[in-house]
């Protein structure tokens, strides 16, 4: 009985065995079914690895989840796809121009109109450079006597190139530029040029005509100082004088004491007076009946081209503490006082005489001289002759100083918006001409 009960425990004690081995055997050697055995293919594991075998949980959601997150990868990945065609496409469609600024008037161009700033600010540096972006045209400058045709990357396709033509020096130094520019053109190095020039203030520019589009040239634009009669708005555009870049006249922003504050003259004049020009008329009016003792006068005999830390902090101090600039004519109508006087709130009393030469005729062109000024509707006072200055300052004394300060902030705002307008129109007409099938 006992030889009986032991041999059946030993039985039981072998099947719990075998038992034991075989779930073993289940659980850690028995090789897993492949999933075409198990009716179609099963999605990669996107989860968090168990750091232990045999240690994984069932998770009834499992297969939802890692459907999930695939989708999201999926519509992540097509998403990422479009942004990179979409960039694609805008940069194919984006206009980049290079500016290569071998004129001071190009200052006045990229700091107040296109405002973009310069690196390094030392005016002196023999190399600045600069970029923005202003419509659909990323912007590239560069200035200074270290840019030397073919001594510089040529960055764009696009170039606008502003050159100084108002006498003959200057007028060799922008052939050479220009002759530069044709060689890239023929090589394919560059597909369009636009001019900005400082043309001859007598408006003698007949030297640029071959290189016109126009004439068999390769310029395409042309944006030209001075009242030409030229200018078509279709090739040809008047471009505005503006301050004296080449003086480091600055960038002013107006103050609170700028607009509100009373100023100490009337009218101020700091200039050269030239012999038997309205100058010297100019000067003997003033002489009348103490005028000259109301407005800031400085009249020297011949002009200085450049000016000393003092003599330009003079000039400046004048323009701000006066409420009337005179603006006599010099060689031409259009001078850099205009514009400075604008940039203090000084309002320009402007000359409004056609000067000799072949700019616009005034019989033909009823705005002329000053058309683009006069467009733009300046809020100037126009005299025709001297001798009306008694009676402007005689209203000029009657005026209340809120009234001033209303004129002030007008004039300040109008400067603002002329900028604003020609920076539009500026890039306007570059994407009209160099962007294909552009119609901004």
């Amino acid at each position: 009985m006992r030889a009986t009960r032991k041999r059946l425990c030993s039985a039981l004690l072998a099947a719990y065995l075998l038992f034991s081995l075989y779930a073993a055997y289940s659980v850690f050697l028995r090789p897993r079914r492949s999933s075409a055995s198990r009716g179609g293919p099963r999605p990669p594991r996107l989860g968090r690895e168990r750091s232990s075998l045999g240690n994984e949980e069932w998770n009834p959601w499992e297969g939802d989840e890692k459907n999930e997150q695939i989708a999201s990868q999926q519509r992540y990945e097509t998403n990422l796809q479009m942004l990179k065609n979409l960039k694609s496409q805008q940069e194919q469609t984006d206009l980049k121009v290079q500016i290569w600024g071998k004129a001071a008037i190009g200052l006045y161009l990229w700091q107040h109109i296109l405002e973009g700033l310069l690196e390094p600010a030392d005016v002196t540096a023999q190399w600045r450079e600069g970029s923005i972006k202003g419509g659909k045209t990323h912007f590239s400058f560069i200035t200074g006597p270290a840019v030397v045709p073919g001594y510089f990357s040529v960055e764009a396709d696009n170039v606008v190139l502003v050159l100084n033509g108002r006498e003959e020096a200057k007028i060799t130094y922008a052939t050479q530029w220009l002759h530069y520019a044709q060689t890239l053109i023929q090589t394919r190095k560059l597909r369009h040029v636009a001019i900005v020039l400082l043309g001859s203030e007598q408006c003698n520019n007949e030297w640029i005509h071959p290189y016109l589009k126009r004439h068999g040239g390769f310029v395409e634009l042309l944006f030209v100082v001075y009242d030409s009669t030229w200018v078509n708005e279709e090739d040809i555009f008047q471009w505005p004088l503006g301050v004296a870049t080449y003086r480091n006249f600055p960038i002013v922003e107006p103050n609170w004491s700028m607009l509100r504050s009373p100023r100490s003259y009337l009218c101020n004049f700091l200039g050269t007076v030239y012999k038997n020009s309205s100058r010297e008329n100019l000067m003997e009016v003033l002489k009348q009946d103490g005028l000259d003792k109301l407005c800031w006068i400085a009249a020297r005999e011949q002009w200085q081209p450049q000016e000393t830390n003092e003599s330009f902090r003079i000039y400046q101090d004048a323009l701000l503490q006066s409420d009337l600039t005179l603006c006599p004519v010099g060689v031409n109508t259009e001078c850099y006082r205009i514009y400075e006087a604008c940039s203090y709130g000084s309002v320009p009393v402007v000359e409004d005489v056609m000067t000799p030469g072949k700019c616009g005729n005034s019989s033909i062109y009823h705005s002329a001289p000053l058309q683009l000024l006069k467009t733009m509707g300046a809020p100037f006072i126009f005299i025709k002759n001297w001798e009306e200055l008694p009676a402007v300052l005689e209203k000029e004394k009657n005026m209340s100083l809120q009234e001033k300060i209303q004129r002030r902030k007008k004039l300040i705002e109008w400067y603002r918006y002329f900028k604003a307008q020609m920076r539009h129109k500026f890039i306007n007409i570059l994407e009209n001409s160099f962007l294909p099938n552009y119609k901004g």
